[in-house]
């Protein structure tokens, strides 16, 4: 068996792994600490890592620290009804044999050994708070400053996950090509030792060409095992409720044919999508929805100057350090098919509208109009990327990170050309009135996630001349029954300075803060605040001297939820605002429990509203219930009193949401 390509057959796939295991021990000499680097989110082999734990976590003699990002494991439910609901979707989603990350679980757990240290520049979002070992180990770095910093720890190995070509003669980074190229290359310039290179080919990785690709030698060992590997992760994808679904209409009108989209994950993303999608395809419908929200937009200077209302002609180019199932829609409609290629002069009469009929062939043969640092979304993603036609495929590139998520460095003004009119839609949890945002921690340090790749593009929004920083944020949120504000007049901690303030969004509108002193700047957050929460905040900016006492505030009852509820209700029952707009890993039954669980939710957070509801569940019929839902919940014959008291809640919360589900 050659040493550098290892195959199995199922009886050895624990041999095999033990043989990748000695190999990693050995790299780092035997003793002391043993220092792996794997990359973020998908690119983890699940298997080698786990195995890898086990041995280390055996032999407290042996120290390691493992420098990665984004360790993604499925979720656990908190409560019996979530146990309900969420174990068989898990179990058909992530498939009953997924190898969720062991150190992930200790993490989560308080059991993570003392001499195993797991460093990561980006958590699963929220789901490592108040965990010590995450928090105290949690590296805050620019995504493009990962490289450089992992580099210079002097890793001992990368564990790898990766796609093999369909006569396995060649190796695609595919998912995961962020860091591993610019790593060895830093690595390389500090005179380091090149790292073991690990690989585990999955079978079910789309195999992507262009910067990813790699040829064999390029990893030191290649563990193909031949027993049936498990599913890869794929996150559930999310229902976008109202606030998300106007912002994102907002949000679309700023996007110029032409131009360049970046995007992230999530439902305001989802949200994004689905309103460029129906600006392109439905533009009738597209313009009626955005005058019910938005009565000025077709006369709106911001709108003219820096976006439009048409489908799109030229199309755009997509240049995301993260693609996801936004992207595949996009470019299915046509919408994302902007060419770009590595040739100034090229660029230079592309965007001139002067290209001649060498430069048009050059661009349909050569041209990517898809550039991503990293993939993650849906099994349906992952089946879109491979079985794309091969010009489609070539049309797609995964590269360095140092490529997607900066201008300096490569060659500036050919990255300036391709990525004209840009515009980088990021989320972030809060905003300051002053343009500050808060997207990856909480004021005590807390992390919810990270700054990743943000300050990245937002430094390059004003970098670029023709391009915009947008930041979208739910204007409130509900915490133990309590409306608060996402904008307030300051915070602890911040991730986007003020300085760099450009276009914030809430489902209440647009804010151009783009050279604005800080009084038209509070102006301008007030009227996307919160009708209820705005006073509040005119009243601090008037109390720090920084407004004027005739500077109005949102009429009240203009910008509230229940406002634009009612606003978008005959768009949702016209089916152009569905639950899941780029489609959904749940079943129609699956989402009309999910809708009534999260009324369930809503409406038991404080201590009065769950005695209103228990008592309406104690008097409601049971002569309605949905009998198909009850049985998916195992609630259709409950047993015992706690069951049968979940069983009337879950009535009652089906009964509620039931017309929203009809529609």
């Amino acid at each position: 068996m050659p040493a550098d390509r290892l195959h199995s057959l199922p009886a050895r796939i624990d041999a095999l792994l033990d043989h990748a295991v000695d190999r990693l021990l050995a790299c780092g000499g035997g003793h002391g600490e043993l220092r792996v680097a794997a990359p973020l989110g998908l690119g983890k082999s699940h298997r080698i890592l786990n195995a890898l734990y086990a041995r280390i976590a055996a032999d407290p003699s042996r120290p390691m620290t493992l420098m990665t990002a984004l360790s993604l494991t499925p979720p656990s439910p908190a409560s019996d009804l979530e146990r309900r609901f969420l174990q068989p979707f898990l179990d058909r989603h992530f498939g009953e044999d997924f190898p969720a990350l062991d150190y992930a679980i200790a993490q989560r757990n308080g059991t993570l050994p003392a001499h195993v240290a797991i460093e990561e520049f980006y958590l699963q979002s929220g789901g490592l708070l108040g965990k010590p070992d995450a928090q105290r180990r949690y590296n805050s770095l620019n995504y493009t400053h990962v490289a450089r910093a992992v580099a210079k720890r002097v890793p001992h190995a990368i564990v790898h996950l990766v796609a093999a070509s369909p006569d396995g003669s060649q190796l695609s980074l595919s998912c995961n090509p962020d860091l591993t190229l610019d790593l060895l290359d830093h690595i390389e310039r500090l005179g380091g030792a090149r790292p073991l290179l690990l690989a585990e080919v999955h079978p079910d990785l789309p195999f992507l060409g262009g910067a990813a690709l790699v040829a064999r030698g390029f990893f030191d060992i290649v563990l193909e095992p031949a027993v049936p590997a498990p599913r890869l992760f794929a996150l559930p994808r999310q229902p976008v409720a109202d606030a998300e679904f106007a912002i994102g209409l907002y949000a679309s009108t700023l996007v110029r044919d032409g131009g360049t989209l970046q995007i992230g994950i999530g439902a305001l993303s989802d949200a994004l999508t689905h309103a460029l999608l129906l600006r392109h395809t439905r533009n009738a419908d597209y313009r009626a929805l955005l005058r019910a929200l938005w009565p000025e937009v077709e006369t709106s200077a911001l709108v003219r100057d820096e976006g439009g209302l048409d489908p799109f002609v030229l199309g755009l180019y997509g240049a995301s350090e993260m693609l996801m199932d936004g992207f595949a829609h996009l470019v299915d409609a046509g919408i994302v098919k902007r060419r770009v290629v590595d040739d100034i002069g090229v660029m230079r009469r592309a965007n001139a509208g002067a290209t001649t009929a060498e430069d048009d062939a050059l661009l349909a043969r050569d041209g990517q109009f898809l550039h991503g640092g990293f993939f993650l979304g849906s099994h349906d993603f992952y089946a879109w990327l491979r079985g794309l036609p091969p010009d489609t495929a070539r049309a797609i590139g995964m590269t360095r990170i140092s490529h997607i998520n900066e201008l300096y460095g490569l060659n500036q003004e050919l990255e300036a050309l391709q990525r004209r009119d840009a515009r980088f839609f990021n989320t972030c949890m809060m905003a300051t009135a002053l343009g500050a945002a808060v997207s990856d921690a909480l004021d005590d340090g807390q992390v919810v996630s990270g700054v990743g790749g943000q300050y990245n593009f937002v430094a390059m929004a004003h970098a670029l001349d023709d391009a915009r920083s947008v930041l979208m944020l739910r204007a409130t949120r509900t915490s133990g029954g309590t409306l608060r504000s996402n904008i307030v007049w300051n915070y602890g901690h911040t991730t986007i300075p003020r300085h760099l303030r450009d276009i914030c969004i809430t489902e209440y509108g647009i804010a151009d803060l783009r050279g604005m002193c800080d009084e038209d700047c509070i102006a301008a957050m007030l009227r996307i605040a919160d009708s209820a929460c705005a006073p509040g905040l005119r009243a601090q900016a008037l109390q720090a001297g920084k407004l004027a006492t005739d500077t109005p505030t949102p009429t009240p009852g203009r910008n509230t939820a229940a406002a634009l509820r009612a606003t978008l209700a005959p768009f949702r029952a016209a089916g152009l605002l569905p639950d899941y707009p780029l489609g959904s890993d749940f079943t129609p039954v699956e989402q009309h429990l999910a809708r009534a669980l999260g009324w369930l939710k809503r409406n038991t957070a404080t201590r009065g509203g769950m005695l209103s509801t228990l008592w309406a569940a104690l008097r409601a019929s049971s002569r309605d219930a949905d009998d198909e839902a009850m049985r998916r919940m195992a609630l259709d014959r409950p047993t015992g009193w706690r069951e049968h008291l979940s069983a009337g809640l879950v009535r009652l919360a089906l009964a509620r949401t039931r017309d929203r589900a009809r529609s």
